[in-house]
């Protein structure tokens, strides 16, 4: 008999929808959204009401412990009991220490699943007493984004995404809506039937930007210069709020400095825009208010993301968008939460002295024969490493190490498991207890079981429990349960949890972050939490950690002429739904009129893109849909779609951005030709 029970998308997407589960027994027949979360409003994209069923009962569902009995990378294992997958990872884990310290073990572990258990709870609080090394897992994407809102505004909510509805002028940054953000469309049109502007600043023409009354196609990692270009043509236009500034901002003359230097015809040169199309733009935000800009994790990705989001949430200050429902910043939304993650994660575990290693760099660590001590062991979950990481082909090589001892945890079959000595099944979130924030929403939602584990497939959090009981660690942080895990992971007397227990929190209906009883709004309820608790243009925080006092910019040079961007597709969550049958086909290759003819290239062709890091053939799609001088392929593809192994990932730089040592992946200079195999 079928039933609907609620449950929460889990995938690293900023929505977080509220789900309508249809059931019968043990199998998941139907995903669909619900009404729980008012925000989601029942609307759910394709890929999760298409291919979550297959991903759960399908045929690369991992429903057993596995050994590795081939080369690593050939994915052939044989089934083993719990027990003995537990005592494998004991002894081999005890030999590292012994041999080389504990810090020569390394969990690898990034955004799968984002509730607050099964991202990083029983997990962390295991390898921290451990004493393995930690990972700085934020720089892969959103580290610099997250570091930039908090450099400049500290840990405090920006706007929640329903008041874009009140807006007169939207600006979407870097921010593809419609495969990353699905619920910002219905609160765009509902603005823009009420008379507001939409502008979109993206290199490429995307879907919102066909509807947008003004579309900037910079190139990117201009962006700082663009927003830069914009704050001079306000404060030529007397459109600085001088009055808010003097109260509310800090370091406004030496930001100044910096956003005249350019004259503006340079400032267009650098971004590849008309200088008319910046100068519309300041006319824009200077005439209408409310004005709300979304800036996206796109942008960030290069070696002035930083930079360049810093500048963008410097814009609102200056021209004094904030204090007003609709108007400033749909950022910060993780800030709107009463989240304790000390007391869940237990830092206070580590012991004095444990490095820690950025995420960014582990292909490079494991095979750094300098690293002291090296890296013996890798534990890797809620994470596809070989398909997600830049420098695709040193991870690989990584991987295959031989005297690595590699434990791979998953809900399916992925290209990174197949390097693992020891395969554990985790289960999905459809398959345990777990509480949900968002990062580009306002509303905690938590969600029980809906049907029983797959297999022998085990929560993260019970398989940490295990693996603690057999080093011996039985205090009562190792044997909590999931109700208790909950409780820890929020504030439960703060105001915004109503009175509610988290770990009671009721399943069929979301919880709205608010003050008062209203929704957040910057300088209205809430305010900044920097350290002056004004608005730092120029931040001591990023100063001291990463030596960016203010925002700076760089010319990136490479020996290609293209820019390769590698966005988010409307067929996976980064790599999520990789291995189902439909992602067999091979992304292709977007590139602009003028640069295919000035290759000889024609639509349909098949083609090699490559750099010093690499090489992928893909199929052409020639499209002015992305601007001269860059090209397009979407990320998150297996290697099952390559006919030598590699993926877009391959071609990606292994540098760091300006602050938060992030990825920057489009950084990615590459250069195209005709496949020396196609016979057209």
């Amino acid at each position: 008999m079928n039933v609907v029970k609620a449950s929460v998308c889990p995938l690293d997407c900023p929505d977080t929808c509220s789900l309508s589960v249809t059931v019968d027994g043990d199998r998941i027949l139907a995903v669909r959204g619900s009404e729980a979360n008012p925000y989601t409003r029942g609307v759910l994209c394709n890929k999760v009401t298409r291919y979550y069923p297959e991903f759960v009962h399908g045929e690369g569902r991992l429903r057993t412990p596995l050994k590795r009995i081939g080369a690593k990378g050939e994915g052939r294992f044989a089934r083993i009991s719990w027990e003995e997958a537990l005592d494998v990872i004991h002894a081999r884990f005890i030999e590292v220490i012994e041999t080389h310290g504990a810090q020569a073990i390394l969990p690898l572990n990034y955004a799968g699943p984002h509730g607050m258990l099964a991202y990083g709870s029983m997990d962390l609080r295991f390898f921290h007493k451990l004493g393995a090394s930690l990972l700085e897992r934020r720089p892969l994407c959103g580290g610099i984004r997250t570091e930039a809102y908090v450099g400049t505004f500290g840990a405090t909510p920006g706007m929640p995404p329903e008041q874009l509805a009140e807006a007169k002028l939207i600006i979407i940054w870097g921010n593809n809506v419609t495969c990353s953000n699905l619920h910002f469309m219905p609160l765009i049109n509902e603005a823009k039937k009420k008379g507001a502007t939409l502008v979109v600043v993206d290199p490429r023409r995307v879907k919102v930007a066909q509807q947008a009354d003004l579309h900037l196609p910079l190139r990117p990692g201009t962006d700082v210069i663009l927003a830069w270009a914009v704050t001079a043509e306000l404060e030529r236009r007397g459109g600085l709020d001088e009055a808010f500034i003097a109260e509310h901002v800090h370091g406004f003359d030496a930001y100044m400095e910096q956003a005249r230097a350019l004259p503006l015809d340079e400032a267009a040169r650098i971004c590849g825009v008309p200088t008319a199309d910046i100068t519309r733009l300041a006319e824009l935000y200077h005439a209408l208010s409310p004005a709300a800009i979304s800036v996206g994790n796109g942008l960030e990705r290069n070696q002035n993301g930083g930079s360049g989001i810093r500048a963008i949430f410097a814009l609102p200050a200056l021209a004094g968008k904030f204090g007003v429902r609709g108007g400033g910043l749909v950022n910060g939304a993780g800030y709107a939460f009463a989240k304790t993650p000390a007391r869940l994660q237990r830092p206070d575990l580590v012991p004095e002295g444990t490095r820690t290693l950025n995420i960014v760099d582990v292909g490079r660590h494991l095979l750094d024969e300098t690293l002291a001590p090296p890296i013996k062991a890798l534990f890797f979950y809620n994470h596809n490493p070989l398909i997600v990481h830049p420098d695709q082909n040193r991870m690989k090589q990584g991987l295959a190490r031989e005297d690595l001892f590699t434990v791979g945890c998953d809900v399916v079959m992925t290209d990174s498991i197949a390097y693992a000595d020891i395969v554990l099944p985790a289960c999905s979130h459809f398959e345990h207890d777990e509480i949900f924030p968002a990062y580009g929403q306002q509303w905690l939602q938590r969600a029980e079981p809906v049907i029983p584990p797959v297999g022998e497939s085990l929560p993260n959090t019970e398989i940490f429990r295990r693996l603690a009981a057999c080093f011996g660690f039985d205090d009562a942080a190792f044997t909590a349960d999931d109700a208790q895990l909950m409780d820890d992971a929020f504030d439960g007397s703060d105001e915004r949890m109503q009175g509610h227990r988290p770990s009671r929190i009721p399943t069929d209906r979301a919880l709205a972050m608010t003050y008062q009883g209203h929704e957040a709004v910057l300088f209205g309820n809430v305010f900044p939490a920097t350290p002056s608790g004004k608005v730092e243009l120029a931040s001591g925080y990023l100063a001291e950690k990463y030596d960016a006092l203010l925002p700076r910019y760089r010319p990136y040079e490479a020996p290609y002429a293209l820019t390769l961007i590698s966005p988010a597709s409307d067929k996976r969550i980064t790599s999520t739904f990789g291995g189902l049958k439909f992602s067999d086909e091979t992304p292709p290759l977007d590139m602009h009129p003028d640069d295919a003819a000035a290759r000889g290239l024609r639509d349909g062709m098949r083609v090699r893109v490559w750099n010093e890091r690499g090489e992928v053939h893909l199929p052409l799609r020639i499209t002015d849909a992305v601007r001269p001088g860059v090209v397009c392929s979407l990320k998150g593809a297996w290697l099952r779609t390559s006919d030598n192994g590699q993926t877009v990932s391959a071609l990606a730089p292994g540098h760091h951005a300006d602050i938060s040592e992030g990825a920057c992946y489009n950084d990615t200079r590459v250069e195209v030709a005709l496949f020396p195999a196609n016979g057209n």
